[in-house]
């Protein structure tokens, strides 16, 4: 669903109206007619015999080669706008504005509170816009709309990416909140009873983090052959509480607590549904994979914005700004 963008301002991010199938213009051919008339044929006749003396050569050339000329130019200039069909930078009063896609949660006040200041002085103006799912930020990204994204991790970045045939990077990692376990019927992990209804996200990286977290707090074990990265519900192993796993889509999570005996819910819905970490069951402990990234096109990976970003997010003065800032207590980037 396809949020709204608005300017830089501090405090929570706004609510998105539901546009997941935008309206798009339809093209419209025109269609011509030609009627020719005996007198024109019978003057198409006499010209034709008349374009056979030298004047008419002459004019005749110089027509075909002005048409060249023509037909050039327009190739060239349909090219240039092939190739910056993407290119949504614009530059307003010195600074060049960019429009960053963010989810619900704390990395849209993070590109507001801390990025945006900092890169305002390198001559970025930055912009968030909304998006309720996983999945359109990235398809936002990839058809020009947005210039970068902060919402996923490297994992279901390349995982994202890989399924659904787009050239997107990361450019480095910033400080993540990570999937917490969350329930409103108890207070610690052997109070679950069992055949206890557990809900995880139903997107294939962030399940396989969900079962990791369950199995690392002794609720479950996935199979010993299988890369923790990839696992799935077929690959449990034991459950000796015999819990039931429903998957649903990352961004129900935190509503589903109220029909469900726990959920493993990721840092940024946590924080949007108001979840306190330090009310969590349990708390994962993250490894590079799960750390939230800034993305860009792979072909705007080299351009001086994403080199700033670059430099920014492995800088003292962005670790100095996230130590004194609501952020502090997330986890750090591997890269720190």
């Amino acid at each position: 669903m396809i949020g709204r963008i608005r300017p830089l301002m501090h405090g929570s991010i706004g609510r998105a109206g539901d546009d997941r199938h935008p309206w798009m213009p339809h093209e419209i051919g025109e269609r011509k007619h030609t009627m020719t008339s005996t007198y024109e044929t019978s003057t198409a006749h006499r010209s034709a015999s008349a374009g056979r003396g030298p004047l008419a050569r002459w004019v005749k050339r110089l027509t075909a080669v002005t048409a060249a000329v023509v037909a050039f130019g327009t190739g060239l200039s349909a090219c240039g706008a092939s190739s910056a069909s993407k290119d949504t930078l614009t530059q307003t009063g010195g600074h060049t504005k960019v429009v960053v896609g963010v989810c619900p949660g704390p990395y849209g006040e993070m590109v507001e509170d801390v990025l945006a200041p900092l890169l305002k002085e390198h001559g970025y103006t930055l912009t968030t816009k909304l998006f309720n799912d996983y999945v359109q930020p990235n398809k936002a990204l990839d058809s020009g709309s947005i210039q970068a994204n902060l919402f996923q991790h490297i994992n279901y970045l390349r995982k994202f990416s890989a399924d659904n045939h787009l050239d997107i990077v990361s450019l480095g990692q910033v400080p993540t909140l990570g999937l917490g376990v969350y329930s409103n019927k108890y207070t610690k992990l052997s109070q679950i009873p069992d055949g206890a209804t557990v809900s995880i996200a139903s997107d294939a990286s962030n399940l396989a983090r969900s079962l990791g977290v369950l199995q690392r707090n002794g609720l479950i074990t996935v199979k010993g052959d299988v890369d923790d990265t990839k696992a799935t519900v077929n690959d449990i192993a034991t459950n000796p509480k015999h819990l039931k796993l429903k998957t649903i889509d990352a961004a129900q999570l935190a509503r589903s607590l109220a029909n469900v005996d726990v959920s493993l819910v990721p840092g940024n819905f946590a924080w949007a549904a108001k979840l306190k970490p330090s009310a969590a069951l349990a708390v994962e402990r993250q490894s590079a994979g799960v750390i939230n990234v800034v993305a860009v096109r792979k072909a705007d990976a080299k351009t001086p914005f994403a080199k700033e970003v670059k430099r920014l997010l492995v800088s003292q003065e962005f670790k100095d700004k996230i130590a004194h800032s609501k952020f502090a207590d997330f986890g750090k980037p591997t890269t720190w």
